[in-house]
């Protein structure tokens, strides 16, 4: 198989993946307090540029199906794909891990603090939470596990 594509079907099962992974935790995946789990897939973009493009097509997918309306849409799309992007750039796993807990935290809980009548700082404090659960108790131990499946791959 040719380098785009593996690329083409990585994204595109990291696409799937996000989105029934979010909607079978479909209760607290949405709504002001939330854990998406799917989000620990937020790291995958420190392994492959492919999971950029994946994980915001797979957000939007999820948040077409369930999620809060317009505005998660389009604006928690948005946040995951700026997310994607800063992940892919980020100079250490710990910074990548930061960068989706602090776009969803800013962007998610600012359009949920109105959506739900919540106080914006309990908006952004329980979705920094969740982020932050999913991103370095589930999205790091994720991706020490890929990249050594890739180097026993490689042996």
């Amino acid at each position: 198989m040719n380098k785009k594509t593996t690329m083409i079907a990585r994204g595109a099962v990291i696409a799937a993946m996000y989105a029934v992974v979010t909607i079978m935790f479909q209760p607290i995946s949405y709504g002001p307090v939330q854990l998406r789990i799917s989000e620990a897939l937020t790291l995958t973009p420190c392994l492959w540029l492919e999971a950029v493009p994946g994980l915001f097509i797979g957000c939007l997918i999820a948040n077409i199906i369930g999620g809060m309306g317009l505005w998660d849409i389009f604006l928690g799309s948005a946040a995951t794909l700026i997310a994607g992007i800063l992940t892919y750039f980020a100079p250490n796993r710990a910074v990548a891990a930061t960068a989706p807990v602090a776009v969803n935290a800013i962007i998610v809980g600012w359009y949920l603090s109105f959506l739900t009548n919540m106080p914006i700082y309990f908006s952004v404090f329980y979705v920094a939470c969740g982020e932050a659960v999913a991103c370095y108790a589930l999205g790091l131990p994720l991706v020490r596990f890929i990249e050594r499946l890739e180097s026993m791959e490689k042996k």
